[in-house]
């Protein structure tokens, strides 16, 4: 069995702990358990933990049912059409300051810029804010962020406000996004189970997201020509007042995680959040598995950006116009789309399973083609196919969510969020630079070299922690107690 460091004595409680066991913690794969290898837990006395609100019934209908099944649960109805909500106010409020921002400094560095701090808060908010999905409960987390992010609307819609607080209030909004996000991950599991409807779910939530790449900007675009940049900030406003009022009347009160769990077991009462957050990010970093999972859900989406990050200038190298900057930059999300859909629709829990390792390890393998400089028809089938490898994804949801303990999912939520988030961004300006000194197909298909590479590892290491455990069937997993 696999043995965990102690943590320091400030990671958790600020008290030295007792000495270490191992205790086995049997589970079956594919029930509704708490997978914890991770439980820190003081010589002081566990109080009984309150009993947390019944979850509504889920119907056992056929597999066959697919995404359906999902539906079928009202809250999460509410979570789907919440984050519907919330994602248009996003894009809608990313086009319209980027015009107003160009509008009203006629600088291309700053109007791109607000694109930019759409991602670079998210490492800050990740890590350092993280601890605030599992130490509130989960329903006033949600409504206040969406509050918050309502507020920084309405003041960047204010004719007064100037550029400098836009790029702010953008940043602010950014700062809280992993918060929410993980937040809203943990939650599903709490309404939909940490079996297969939260892998359904899940994968609903991520389609949406990628859709609104294809009709968002289109939509956004359309908009600025009935309003102005700053009438359609007002939209954005209302969509997040919306998704705050859907997710307060059509979710249920739940508990916070460490109020219920192992991780308040000492009754320290968290009053510092900084460290809260950190310390569930290193126990979560300093498991094996959990840590080879994380990887293997950042590694290939920071590959894969760099086709998408250097659309443009490929379509200039080929000498297509911007009707093809459009078609390279849709084709992946079309291919996600796509097998997520099919994966989720036809294949069973086990089959999902089954295509993770090697999708996962050969998720950017098509984009060596880019070595050939391929015309504009076949770069869009290569953009597909690495799409379209990405119903890795669903069963990898489902790994992450067994290793977590319940006590450390928000936090790994928000961490999984922000790294996902942040290493798109380092990856698109890793592209960026190469790109600089070399043809753009080069730059892609050494994406594909070095991300092929990096994935295959990450492959094996999951796999390699995976039969350590047992997983896709009945194990008994190494779980860290204190006694």
């Amino acid at each position: 069995m696999h043995r965990h460091p102690a943590p320091p004595p400030s990671a958790v409680s600020g008290r030295p702990l007792s000495r270490v066991r191992i205790r086995p913690q049997p589970k079956a794969y594919g029930r509704r358990s708490a997978a914890g290898s991770l439980r820190w837990v003081t010589d002081q006395p566990v109080p009984a933990p309150a009993p947390a609100p019944p979850t509504e019934p889920v119907p056992a209908t056929a597999s066959s049912d697919g995404y359906r099944r999902v539906f079928t649960v009202r809250e999460f109805r509410a979570v789907f059409v919440a984050h519907a909500c919330s994602l248009l106010g996003v894009v809608v409020s990313e086009i319209a300051l980027t015009v107003l921002v160009y509008g009203l400094t006629g600088s291309p560095l700053l109007s791109a810029l607000t694109f930019a701090l759409g991602m670079l808060p998210y490492l800050i908010g990740g890590t350092l804010l993280a601890g605030v999905a599992d130490r509130f409960p989960p329903r006033r987390v949600l409504v206040v962020c969406d509050l918050v992010c309502a507020a920084c609307a309405a003041l960047m819609a204010l004719p007064a406000t100037p550029v400098a607080a836009l790029l702010a209030l953008r940043c602010v909004i950014a700062l809280i996004a992993p918060v929410f996000n993980g937040t809203r991950m943990a939650t599903l599991a709490d309404i939909l189970g940490d079996g297969d409807l939260f892998v359904l779910g899940r994968s609903l939530l991520r389609i949406v997201s990628q859709s609104s790449v294809l009709v968002g900007f289109g939509l956004g675009g359309v908009l600025l020509t009935v309003v102005s940049p700053r009438g359609a900030l007002l939209v954005t406003l209302t969509t997040f007042l919306g998704s705050a009022l859907l997710l307060r009347l059509g979710t249920r009160r739940r508990p916070a995680r460490s109020a219920t769990t192992a991780d308040a077991a000492d009754g320290e009462q968290h009053t510092n959040l900084l460290r809260y957050s950190l310390a569930g990010a290193r126990m979560l970093l300093a498991d094996r598995r959990i840590r080879a999972l994380l990887l293997l859900l950042w590694a290939p989406p920071m590959f894969s950006v760099a086709p998408e990050a250097l659309a443009a200038a490929y379509a200039d190298e080929i000498g297509v116009g911007t009707a093809g900057v459009g078609l390279l930059m849709c084709s992946m999300p079309v291919g996600t789309i796509a097998s997520e859909l099919l994966a989720g629709s036809v294949l069973s829990p086990r089959g999902r399973s089954r295509i993770v390792l090697p999708l996962a390890a050969t998720a950017v393998l098509p984009l060596l083609v880019y070595y050939l400089r391929p015309g504009l028809g076949w770069a869009a089938v290569v953009l597909a196919l690495a799409g379209a490898t990405s119903a890795y994804t669903l069963g990898l949801d489902r790994w992450f969510v067994d290793a977590v303990p319940e006590g450390l999912r928000g936090r790994a939520m928000s961490v999984h969020s922000a790294g996902l988030m942040t290493l798109q961004g380092v990856g698109m300006a890793l592209a960026g630079a190469a790109a600089e000194v070399g043809a753009v197909s080069t730059v892609v298909g050494a994406a594909g070299t070095l991300g092929t590479l990096c994935c295959a590892l990450l492959a094996l290491e999951v796999r390699r922690t995976g039969r350590e455990r047992g997983v896709g069937g009945p194990k008994a997993e190494t779980g860290l107690t204190t006694i």
